[in-house]
This record gives structure tokens, sequence and C-alpha cells, in this order.
């Protein structure tokens, strides 16, 4: 199915907004960026900050509040072990103000954004906006005042006008919406204040630390010896590895100080239909379970999404010093403890 899907892409089927495979480029790495970053209770942002620490940079993590329990709580836990946290400082509040003016500043990693029920067709779009660009212009003045080298904004593919698929590039809900709303203003203070911009857009990522969603549904289903059935299998989508994902981030977050203007990424890796894909990681994870790990695809009858949504800029892996191998391993690891 995914090499059918991969053909399709070439012999006759137009989507808007693909692009070639541009080979990624190592970034000679800045020695102890001072980064400022927000949303890193998150399951991305966790890794983001592992992952920029991990090349010796400096992260302090702004937090909205100060009582996590939960899978969050185990992430918070994780990020006191490679940042600095300040708990209570939501982004644009008179702390966070505060936080942007003391000492000096490379990089601001903005990776929280209001999510809520970020499935629901009654989501606050301007609500969202409003919250996710708070008193962003005296945050911004503060910061370039101490001398911030630009600001990197985490997108999703399914923005409006992102990633490649089927035209319209529509964004698949209002939460969506208010995601491609933010970029928007970011992209304009970036060209009216004159500060690097870096727009770094997350398609489907898994791995540990993920909240309960489609592969723990997957895992708990084989657990109890069931066959999980896919309902969508024809979407096609883009996954990656939470740890691949986030080497690219780290990667880019320390070009954007050298690179003048707007730059983008859309990390791409496991390019196929979800039934593929749910075939993919029922084969991986059945060697490493030790159960069996069967699936059903259902004939498909939820049309409501594009067919096609991915993001543009395949990932070398190795080029990154990554491990697919062991990527999997730890996947199996966390989403078999969580399971029982």
């Amino acid at each position: 199915m995914a090499a059918a899907t991969r053909g399709s892409f070439t012999q006759g089927q137009q989507l808007a907004g693909l692009r070639p495979r541009i080979p990624w480029r190592r970034i000679l790495a800045r020695p102890d960026v001072r980064i400022l970053l927000t949303g890193g209770s998150s399951f991305t942002g966790l890794w983001f900050a592992r992952s920029l620490a991990a090349k010796g940079h400096t992260v302090v993590a702004s937090l909205r509040g100060s009582d996590y329990s939960g899978l969050r709580g185990s992430r918070v836990a994780e990020l006191r072990r490679v940042a600095e946290v300040v708990e209570d400082c939501p982004f644009g509040s008179a702390r966070f103000l505060d936080l942007a003016g003391t000492g000096s500043w490379d990089l601001l990693c903005q990776h929280a954004a209001q999510t809520g029920d970020y499935r629901n067709p009654d989501f606050d779009v301007i609500g969202a906006v409003a919250d996710n660009t708070k008193n962003l212009v005296a945050v911004l003045k503060k910061m370039m005042g101490r001398g911030s080298a630009g600001v990197v904004l985490t997108g999703s593919v399914f923005e409006q006008d992102e990633g490649a698929g089927d035209a319209p590039l529509r964004a698949f809900s209002p939460y969506g919406l208010s995601k491609g709303l933010t970029w928007q203003y970011y992209r304009f203070l970036s060209e009216t204040l004159q500060f690097n911009l870096g727009k770094f857009v997350i398609a489907n990522p898994i791995g540990p630390f993920e909240e309960p969603r489609f592969c723990s549904y997957l895992i708990r289903s084989w657990f109890k010896g069931e066959v999980p059935a896919v309902r969508t299998p024809l979407y096609v989508r883009d996954n990656i590895h939470v740890d691949l994902l986030a080497k690219a981030y780290a990667t880019f977050a320390e070009s954007v100080t050298s690179q003048r203007g707007i730059t983008k990424f859309n990390p791409s890796f496991y390019v196929e239909s979800q039934g593929a894909f749910a075939q993919r990681f029922a084969t991986e994870m059945s060697s490493r379970l030790g159960v069996a790990c069967p699936v059903t695809l259902l004939q498909q009858e939820d049309f409501t999404e594009p067919m096609v949504r991915i993001n543009t800029d395949r990932i070398d892996g190795a080029g990154l010093g990554w491990s697919e191998t062991s990527a999997w391993d730890a996947e199996a690891e966390f989403y078999g403890q969580a399971a029982k």
C-alpha cells in the first residue's frame, strides 16, 4: 500500500504543496545557545528540550502551572533533568515578561499553544490565537533588547496552507485554523520587527511519553488478545518517531539563530496510508513484545478529512546519528509498560 501510495504522487495525482526531497544539511552547532522554551510539559516539548540540551545548549522551560500529575507529571520530572523549569509562568504573563527581560537570550522556542478540546468543532479559534500571542510584541521587544537572535514557532501539518496533499490545503479543524492564524501574526511581526523566524511543522509523532492515542489503542488491544480495527485505513498521513523529530528540531533551531529572515522545515518520515502504518507498527511490535499483533482494516466510511496530508522534507536519520531500531525498541518498552 505504501509503495502504491508513493507511486500515485508522481503518476497523475496532483498534490498541493509537495516539494522535491531536500537533502538534510548539517548546521554547524553554535556553542551554548541560551533558549527560552514554552510547552516543555507536552509530549514533543519534552523531547525538544532533551535534544537541545544534548547539543550543549542552556534550556529554560516556562510552564503554565505547577501542579502536574499522571503522564504530564512524569514528563515534567524528566524535563527537570535537562532544563531549568520556571513554574506558573504562562506565555505573555507578567511573570513571563519578567523572565524574558532577565539576562540575554539567543532563541525563543515557542512550542506552547492553546489546545483545549482540539477536536471540538466549537473550539474557540479567536480565543486560542489571543492566548498564543498574548503580549507577543512586548515579549519580543524585551528579548530583542537582550540580544535574542530568533524565534522558532511550532506549527502543525493540519493547518491551512501547510504540508502537501489534496487541494485546497484547508485546516483540518478550528484548532488547526488557530495554529495557522498564529503563524501569520508571527510572520508579520518578523517582517516588521526584523527578527529571524523559523517554523517547524509537526505531522504525527509517536514514541515514549505520548498521550494514549492510536498506538496505545493497538498495544492495549493486543495485550487483551483482541484484534484492533483501523477505521480510516485509506487516509495517507506522515508518522515520525519523536526522538528523530526532536533531533531535527534541535538542528533546525540552531540554524534559525544564524539564518536571516524566515525559514521553515517540514520533517517527514513514514508517508503511507494509515492501514499500512498500522501494519508496519504491528510488525515491529510483534517481535519485541512477544505477542500476536493482528490488525483489521475496515471498509472506510468516514471521508470528512482530506485523503492526503503529509510533510514535505524527508529526514536523513542516519545523518543525524539516529537509529530506527533503537527507536522501535524504546517505543515497545514504553507502550508495553503503559498498557499493563
